[in-house]
């Protein structure tokens, strides 16, 4: 059983730094209660990256008996579409959270107009009507003093005036912003005039054509968490050097002021958590979607069978840090086991088929022998699974010639049949190819369950499907999406398309237990000795697909 310090039982003992913080302002009085929100982008699919933010900022919640809002930065009509909404709140739900209140920064665009139009008041705002390359220019280097725009001084009047233009659609898109007035000599680069607003001509998911002028990140973010009065704003760590603007603009304009608190986002092995990157490969048709099983995003690991359950396990096994560095993708295939292993119904499929004809059992005689759904499971129930003389193994249990330490099916080696009987093998079959096409062996009668009765021992215990009555079934075999542990990290002259695995998907019809034709989706089964499966949406009933989510073999076990 995988045991975690930062249980449930040890909690208290074990608080990570942001519930440190919250509790000391709890005890000093700066708030009476807590309220946090998760604030996605509407942007793209949300990926492994965001449930550690979910679970952070709705746990957070759950534990001090506060709230948390869901809140859409939909500041960027360019990008955001309603599918990407209705796909976060799908994903939330399915993690198991529930927002209290459904926010939208688009709500609060009259607000956010009406205190530019305070900072512009105070002097604190101007427009400007440099162009980008420009305005980044002029920043010039941490170490260096920026040069200040030719607009820095215009007048309150002028601003005002130049601004209800912008706001009115007089001025082309991308052709004049406004920044905030800062300090253009601030080491810290955000600081240095950042733009508030752009123009842009795009209709809004929630607005359609009302605004032409839109808010940006830093402006809107802050301002958002300020009117919704959340206690505690909890960013990852890219976020830390826009604090001094978050708290700049909320001081300016003297309203309820969030403390922000970062802490280091998810960065997984053998995975991109970039919109912009995953985007690339969902447009470029090297994956088939949002959701395609080989994919990061929750709608791809719902898909590919991980549980809800076994994603927060692993969540809370990572923790909470101030610290970043890259987390195997072996320890979220654990957690998937370690949920599965106690649930999955357990089933028999053979995915490389060989013929195997039991020469001494009678010719049309079926048996249904009764097998365990889960062996790790007291309260499990049983299913019934036929046998007759021609059954399928896996072809990778016979050797014509054994290697050291084989102990499967050979020419004089017996094994077990799961669930079965002892079979001794016999002999085998070629093609004109010399392909080894069937073989033969012999079953003890008198070892019906898988134990002889006179005590001999076998070394090896493998499973099988009776040939007539295999199920046919589709499986998709899938492996990491890239070959290097750091695809955002490659060398000068490649790019993250250069990594992908060509075998990161393999399709090839199987065979399974009639148990497996009473599929619901999504169903997980444990395939014996082959991995856990699950079935996928494309199945119907004449076409059952399962889509492998892990190997038995746990590397990753040892380590915890």
């Amino acid at each position: 059983m995988l045991v975690n310090k930062n249980t449930k039982e040890n909690r208290n003992e074990n608080k990570n730094f942001i519930e440190e913080i919250i509790d000391r302002h709890l005890l000093e009085g700066r708030f009476e209660t807590v309220k946090t929100r998760f604030p996605p982008e509407p942007n793209g699919y949300l990926h492994i990256g965001h449930a550690k933010s979910i679970c952070l900022n709705f746990g957070i919640a759950k534990k001090y008996n506060g709230t948390c809002n869901l809140r859409f930065d939909d500041t960027n009509p360019s990008k955001e579409n309603k599918e990407y909404i209705d796909s976060i709140k799908e994903d939330v739900k399915w993690l198991g959270f529930q927002w209290d209140k459904e926010c939208y920064a688009s709500d609060y665009f009259e607000q956010l107009y009406e205190w530019a139009i305070l900072l512009i008041k105070k002097g604190k705002a101007y427009v400007c009507d440099c162009p980008q390359e420009l305005i980044s220019k002029n920043r010039t280097k941490p170490t260096e003093p920026g040069i200040p725009c030719k607009h820095r001084d215009r007048s309150i009047d002028e601003n005002l005036l130049l601004f209800n233009k912008m706001k009115t659609g007089e001025y082309s898109a991308g052709s004049r912003v406004l920044r905030a007035k800062i300090d253009m000599n601030s080491p810290n680069m955000h600081m240095r005039d950042p733009i508030m607003y752009r123009i842009m001509y795009e209709n809004h998911p929630r607005t359609g054509d009302k605004w032409c002028i839109y808010p940006t990140y830093d402006w809107a973010h802050g301002q958002s968490d300020s009117i919704e009065k959340i206690t505690h704003s909890l960013c990852t760590l890219e976020f830390e050097v826009h604090r001094p603007l978050y708290e700049w603009f909320i001081k300016e304009l003297n309203i309820w002021a969030p403390q922000q608190i970062e802490f280091a986002r998810l960065n997984l092995s053998y995975t991109i958590m970039s919109k912009r990157k995953l985007l690339q490969l969902v447009e470029g048709g090297y994956v088939s979607g949002w959701d395609d099983p080989r994919m990061p995003t929750i709608s791809g690991l719902r898909r590919r069978g991980f549980t809800p359950e076994s994603i927060k396990m692993f969540i809370e096994i990572v923790g909470i840090a101030k610290r970043e560095n890259l987390i195997e993708y072996e320890l979220l295939e654990h957690c998937l086991r370690e949920d599965l292993n106690k649930r999955a119904p357990r089933r028999m499929a053979v995915i490389n088929p060989l013929k195997l004809v039991i020469t001494n059992y009678p010719e049309n005689q079926v048996e249904w022998l009764e097998a365990l759904n889960n062996p790790e499971d007291p309260m499990s129930d049983t299913r019934l699974v036929p046998f007759s003389k021609e059954i399928f193994i896996e072809h990778s249990d016979f050797m014509e010639n054994p290697t050291k330490k084989y102990h499967r099916f050979y020419v004089g080696n017996e094994v077990r049949l799961r669930w079965a009987y002892f079979i001794k093998c016999t002999g085998f079959k070629k093609d004109d190819n010399g392909n080894i096409v069937e073989i033969y062996g012999e079953y003890d009668p008198a070892s019906r369950g898988g134990n002889s009765p006179d005590g001999r021992k076998v070394k090896s215990t493998i499973h099988w499907v009776s040939v007539e009555h295999a199920i046919p079934i589709v499986v998709r075999l899938y492996e990491k999406l890239f070959t290097i542990p750091d695809p955002d990290n490659v060398e000068a002259d490649k790019t993250f398309i250069d990594y992908l695995n060509p075998n990161s998907l393999i399709t090839t019809t199987a065979y399974g237990e009639p148990a497996l034709n009473n599929y619901l989706t999504p169903a997980h089964y444990q395939f014996e000795r082959l991995g856990y499966f699950v079935t996928d949406p494309d199945s119907n009933t004449e076409h059952i697909v399962f889509n492998l989510i892990t190997k038995l073999k746990d590397s990753f076990a040892k380590k915890i």
